[in-house]
């Protein structure tokens, strides 16, 4: 993705990502010298350093790397990392599914939600990406 010109790589890419979001598109950092993709935005490459970055819009594919329940009196949900299928992790939540049937290996594909007045990234299950495992709770596929 071209960047857009009141873009300054050191100026507010918090505030950059989150207006993506608004426009309910997942935009994260991408380093020029070194290719990889990182999350949560920053003004230099945690790889290699440099500050030629540039935002892209991944796949939105991923595999749950880790989840867990979090129980309210209000109702349950799940918090997770999510490995992207371009490298970053992120953190988030699968929702469209029971909090306690999200499983580890599970694919799982990105979306926006509004939350009140704020976008919200969240993931869904999604379908079997390249090398992803789908196990059950006991960790048997």
């Amino acid at each position: 993705m071209d960047q857009p010109e009141d873009f300054a790589p050191g100026k507010a890419v918090d505030a950059y990502y989150h207006q993506r979001l608004s426009e309910g598109i997942l935009s994260v950092p991408q380093c020029l010298d070194c290719g990889k993709l990182h999350f949560y935005p920053r003004v230099s490459c945690p790889y290699c350093h440099s500050f030629a970055l540039r935002w892209t819009t991944p796949s939105g594919r991923g595999v749950v790397y880790s989840t867990t329940v979090v129980r309210r009196k209000n109702g349950d949900y799940n918090v997770a990392l999510i490995d992207l299928e371009e490298g970053p992790r992120m953190m988030s939540r699968v929702v469209d599914i029971e909090p306690d049937r999200v499983a580890i290996g599970m694919p799982v594909e990105a979306g926006v939600r509004q939350e009140g007045d704020q976008p919200l990234l969240i993931f869904v299950p999604g379908r079997s990406t390249s090398g992803a495992q789908t196990a059950g709770k006991d960790g048997r596929s």
